[in-house]
């Protein structure tokens, strides 16, 4: 496995299981009006300094190691489309987040003790055809100042065309959390995601959706 590569094998059956039932990202023609626009977000400070060895989509085990991160496992999953609704192919998606005390894999980041070292932190995903993507991570946090969130970037190419954070829904700190309340107040619910619990899981593993839509069509350089 390289670091290059978005999907390694070993993770394809999460994403086959997971991807599969969501009926947005098979049905042509479906959006008639313009999308609203993913709100965009701070990027913050701790986008990694260093990327770590491992950075394919799977963030609750790094590399080949048995010994998994601790937290919540959540799928996470979504769709990349235009504001027509087209989907966006081979549009890269990053995320990154603090591990369940609060760390990230930035060096200088400020967290609550040492990071968790089965946490890789850090995951990219090429869009699929339908504009489809999937990570395996953990559910987020809070750590001070801020409500529990996920950092989400998309490029295209070499451009970084969305930089934006995906929030708790009915979480009780959101409607404090600064950088949320940055967002007019009417695409504030476009940020927030309900985590579910994944259904057939007997470990208590989540479910999320995060959809995202950017300014641009798919023929946009």
């Amino acid at each position: 496995m390289t670091p290059e590569s978005p999907l390694p094998h070993r993770r394809t059956f999460l994403r086959n299981s997971i991807l599969g039932t969501t009926a947005l990202w098979t049905t042509p023609g479906l959006f008639a009006e313009t999308l609203t626009e993913t709100p965009s977000q701070a990027e913050g400070p701790f986008y990694p300094d260093k990327l770590p060895l491992d950075t394919d989509n799977d963030l609750i085990q790094i590399q080949d190691s048995i010994t998994p991160a601790v937290g919540e496992i959540t799928h996470l999953s979504g769709t990349v489309r235009s504001a027509n609704g087209s989907p966006i192919r081979n549009a890269l998606v990053e995320i990154w987040q603090a591990d369940q005390e609060g760390n990230y894999i930035h060096t200088q980041s400020r967290g609550n003790g040492k990071l968790d070292p089965h946490f890789q932190g850090y995951g990219r995903f090429l869009t699929g055809g339908k504009g489809e993507y999937y990570f395996r991570c953990i559910k987020p946090t809070p750590y001070t100042r801020r409500a529990p969130h996920i950092h989400v970037a998309v490029s295209l190419g070499n451009q970084r065309v969305l930089t934006t954070q995906c929030y708790i829904r009915g979480h009780e700190l959101n409607a404090k959390d600064f950088l949320l309340n940055r967002a007019p107040k009417n695409l504030r619910p476009l940020l927030q995601i309900p985590f579910e619990p994944l259904v057939g899981s007997k470990a208590g593993e989540l479910t999320a959706q995060f959809d995202m839509v950017i300014g641009v069509t798919p023929e946009d350089p």
